[in-house]
């Protein structure tokens, strides 16, 4: 998994409340093998094409400077649904590694933190100001998210500070999943499994058991 400490990127905002994973990718989209590397193309899939298949004009995602957002700035409740976690992996494809919102589905938000992206959580006023400054720059305006320092710089330099979980920013910082993470602790494990075996041998199988 990448490191993630600092991001300066382009913000799009979309504000819409309960934006579940149905519409973030639709199921059908991770029917069969080998679905990683092909998600960009139907991430917001639901939002971003009209009946006839063609791109909605109106939708953010589709008008530059925001075709190449790496942070989405979100409405309450955002990846609410189901347990999809091709919903995390399709906004990664299309180069998103940021969400911020007021609040978001739990699922989801611990998807977020196995998969290499941020979801930070700010009060509903400050992710509005925060569109609305980008929305005035028409996206000139970028968007700083600092893990180390825990705050969000806005494109008018206003600091919002935010708070992550200790362990799950540690693990951000060192580009770890929860594998990872106790792969790191494999002394320890080792260890512990030694004088255990010592203590209850008969818990350890050893041999055929046949």
């Amino acid at each position: 998994m990448r490191r993630f400490t600092r991001l300066e990127a382009v913000a799009a905002p979309i504000l819409l409340e309960n934006i579940d994973t149905d519409v973030i990718i639709r199921i059908e989209r991770l029917v069969g093998n080998g679905i990683r590397g092909t998600l960009a193309p139907w991430c917001f899939g639901a939002l971003r094409y009209l009946p006839d298949g063609s791109e909605d004009p109106g939708f953010v995602l589709n008008r530059p400077p925001y075709r190449e957002a790496g942070i989405i700035i979100a409405g309450r409740n955002f990846g609410c649904g189901s347990s999809r976690e091709g919903a995390v992996w399709s906004l990664q494809e299309r180069g998103v590694t940021c969400v911020i919102a007021p609040s978001f589905g739990d699922i989801f938000f611990n998807n977020c933190f196995q998969n290499g992206i941020l979801p930070v959580v700010l009060d509903e006023a400050v992710v509005s100001g925060l569109a609305r400054e980008v929305e005035e720059s028409q996206g000139a305006g970028r968007v700083t998210v600092d893990l180390e320092h825990c705050v969000v710089v806005s494109p008018a330099g206003r600091r919002h500070p935010f708070q992550v979980e200790a362990r799950r920013r540690e693990a951000l910082l060192q580009g770890l999943d929860e594998i990872g993470a106790t792969r790191r602790q494999a002394a320890a494990i080792e260890g512990f499994q030694a004088r255990d075996r010592q203590r209850r041998p008969w818990v350890y199988v050893t041999g055929d058991p046949a």
